[in-house]
């Protein structure tokens, strides 16, 4: 029996939910999905300047483990520019220390150390925990 999987920690969410290419309907795309450890992979590896012994120590992973993570958060990304897909960040096994939302009113993250019933935007009552 193999030893349970270990959550990655993840900083910031992404901003966005993904991306599509232009001027095509995303009904009529095929997704790929970048989970969100993908995601903070690359964020801290090509966005931070991390190299891979510091990123995976922020995320707290080993330094294979987030070697396997990058590569195929590169892969993922690289299959949606060239055959033209959308791309969408989305699960994984993470773990956060802030609570993040997404208003349904304005489409807004927010994130928080705390729980949170209204938007700090538009306070709207209409949040949906991300991570939760």
């Amino acid at each position: 029996m193999p030893r349970p999987k270990r959550k990655r920690l993840i900083e910031h969410p992404p901003p966005i939910d993904g991306f599509k290419p232009f001027g095509v309907p995303i009904q009529n795309l095929e997704p790929v999905i970048l989970l969100y450890e993908e995601y903070e992979a690359m964020r801290l590896a090509d966005y931070e300047g991390m190299n891979q012994e510091q990123a995976a120590e922020k995320m707290q992973v080993s330094r294979p483990t987030f070697t396997r993570i990058y590569d195929r958060a590169r892969r993922n990304v690289a299959k949606a520019f060239v055959e033209g897909k959308a791309l969408m960040i989305e699960g994984g096994d993470f773990h956060s220390e802030n609570y993040w939302y997404k208003c349904e009113a304005c489409q807004k993250l927010n994130v928080s150390d705390l729980e949170m019933v209204n938007c700090r935007y538009c306070q709207a009552n209409s949040l949906r925990l991300i991570n939760g």
